[in-house]
């Protein structure tokens, strides 16, 4: 079952704005799917951040050697980190008494932790809390060291955009320190927050402000976006090209269903004529003039039929891609003198020819059939679309670039708005009150397409009213 070409296009532009639907819903959700992945990094940075100072923070104490009522033990080894702090007070019968108090860190925690459950994780969470709260009543918080640890575990992860870190006091919400990896940066109102409260009684929390991190998000997505632009520019193209050729396929036959009838009424008219002379000499009794006569319209007719069967056919040779010309050299003057004389003869309106030449005796190289076809349809056409009468001049010469030829008439002339489709296949111009201008639009493609195969060039000049003028061009 045939379907109608406007279902078709439509079905063809759904398909194609459902594929870009979905490539859209695709593409925004792996954008969400990033930026929350990112959002996620950053806060785990800001974690890690906080258990590196830590780390620092031990290491500081065990470098230190203290004095007084304070003193540390600290050990370390592949994967842990112990801090003993005793403590050391005197009572009245001078006896001393020594509290300890013992922390352990596990290293890295978080390259584990996030692979293992919510309650595992909130677990190792609340470790490193609990030990935040031990440590920090012996050393204060490094908040510059924090935020060098923060900005190096941001890069590792792709992130340069500047930040601003700050230790909240949250019982009063004062800020108690601040620091930057660039002077100059000041947050803006649309600058992401992230909240990381470090110790078990909620007393402080750290709060990173950085800018919207949306450029990061498509730096990442580049690659994919690229891609995904490519892919929708050539299925555009396709359909539109599917689109295109669907149009030219159906005007193609309905130009062709044109010609058909067209061509149809050509071969049958000087058949039915040759046919009803024939039928006429062989019924009735005839004298010699008129059986002359009778013969004469046969013979015209049969050689309009042969002309129309050699034109279908040159037609059909040219459209095969072993296709070749045969050139040879050709006298041009004489092969103008012949059609000129042939097309007085046929022509059925009077004819007058003007030939000039610039040189005499000019030889071409060319392929004798088919520029003979040709020039004998630029002299046709001059004949054909004229009024009463015919009057066409021909003018040769020679170029640098080859040999010049033109045929200029004064007749009807061609539109500005339909010159560019006169080469067109089956293509035929509006006549206006000619109604008796026979023709199946293949004369002038024909001359294109044999002209440019010579490696020449075809022009025409025309004004409706008064006439028109065809320069052919073809290499010497």
């Amino acid at each position: 079952m045939k379907l109608p070409f406007k279902v078709i296009a439509t079905l063809i532009v759904l398909s194609l704005a459902g594929i870009f639907a979905y490539q859209a819903y695709w593409l925004t959700d792996l954008y969400s799917t990033l930026k929350k992945e990112l959002e996620d990094k950053i806060m785990l940075s800001v974690r890690r951040s906080d258990y590196n100072e830590m780390v620092c923070r031990i290491q500081t104490l065990q470098r230190e050697e203290r004095h007084g009522e304070i003193s540390s033990i600290v050990t370390q080894s592949a994967d842990t980190v112990t801090v003993v702090t005793q403590t050391t007070e005197e009572s009245n019968e001078q006896d001393a008494y020594v509290e300890s108090t013992t922390a352990t860190l596990t290293a890295s925690p978080f390259t584990t932790i996030i692979k293992q459950n919510n309650n595992l994780e909130l677990l190792a969470l609340s470790v490193q809390k609990g030990i935040h709260s031990a440590l920090d009543d012996y050393i204060e918080i490094n908040i510059q060291v924090y935020d060098s640890l923060l900005t190096e575990s941001l890069r590792e992860d792709g992130i340069t955009t500047p930040h601003l870190t700050e230790l909240i006091n949250m019982r009063d919400s004062t800020i108690e320190a601040t620091c930057t990896n660039d002077s100059m940066y000041v947050p803006t109102n649309k600058a992401l927050v992230f909240d990381y409260s470090f110790n078990l009684n909620n007393k402080h929390l750290y709060r990173v402000r950085l800018e919207p991190i949306d450029s990061i998000v498509w730096k990442q997505m580049t690659g994919i976006l690229l891609t995904s632009a490519a892919i929708v520019l050539l299925l555009a193209f396709s359909f539109y090209y599917l689109i295109h050729t669907i149009l030219r396929q159906k005007t193609l036959e309905e130009m062709k269903a044109d010609f058909t009838n067209n061509i149809t009424h050509e071969l049958k008219t000087p058949l039915a004529v040759a046919y009803a002379a024939n039928d006429a000499m062989l019924n009735f009794e005839q004298t010699e003039v008129k059986r002359k006569e009778y013969m004469q319209v046969i013979q015209n007719q049969l050689k309009h039929l042969s002309e129309l069967i050699e034109h279908i056919l040159s037609m059909s040779m040219e459209s095969r891609k072993n296709f070749r010309l045969h050139p040879e050299a050709i006298n041009l003057e004489e092969m103008i003198d012949s059609l000129t004389r042939q097309h007085t003869l046929k022509a059925d309106k009077p004819v007058e020819f003007s030939v000039k030449y610039a040189t005499h005796g000019l030889i071409i190289h060319a392929d004798r059939v088919h520029l003979y076809n040709v020039l004998s349809n630029l002299l046709d056409n001059a004949i054909k679309y004229s009024r009463d009468s015919a009057q066409v001049d021909i003018s040769v010469w020679k170029t640098p670039e080859g040999i010049k030829l033109s045929v200029k008439d004064k007749g009807i002339g061609i539109p500005a708005d339909k010159l560019e489709l006169i080469y067109d296949r089956f293509y035929r111009v509006p006549t206006g009150n000619l109604h008796d201008v026979k023709g199946y639009g293949l004369g002038l493609y024909y001359v294109k397409t044999m002209v440019e195969k010579h490696g020449g060039t075809i022009t025409v000049q025309s004004t409706p009213g008064k006439g028109s003028e065809f320069t052919i061009q073809i290499p010497g």
